[in-house]
């Protein structure tokens, strides 16, 4: 368990560590292997960067180019990701959202007139 003591005080997740220790000649007993994992990941894990993901979904926005100002007022409020727009007298927008946030967004766009919203 020393690996993954080691993740779980750095606080990651999906995360894999592979340690590969050839033997040397010297037998380091269960402690001595024990340390020797540990602080092997506590390197690792030192010498590595950190990337922060979030499970996001996308949602295509279809509106008029009149309603223009309501979409981008909810898109700025709410500091939406725009991943794709093609503006027209037909205007669409491709926004991502982060997962815990995508029921409250898509009721938003929703409830607003003239504008529809669906899950890409």
């Amino acid at each position: 368990m020393p690996i993954y003591g080691q993740i779980q005080s750095f606080d990651v997740t999906n995360i894999l560590i592979v340690v590969v220790r050839y033997f040397g000649g010297i037998k380091l007993g269960v402690g001595g292997l024990i340390n020797a994992y540990k602080t092997t990941a506590q390197l690792a894990l030192e010498a590595s960067q950190i990337i922060e993901k979030t499970i996001n979904i996308d949602y295509l926005i279809t509106f008029d180019y009149k309603n223009m100002n309501k979409v981008m007022r909810v898109i700025k409020e709410r500091n939406l990701n725009i991943t794709n727009q093609k503006l027209e007298l037909d205007c669409q927008i491709t926004i991502s959202v982060r997962k815990k946030e995508s029921e409250a967004v898509f009721e938003k766009f929703n409830h607003l007139f003239e504008i529809q919203i669906k899950q890409i």
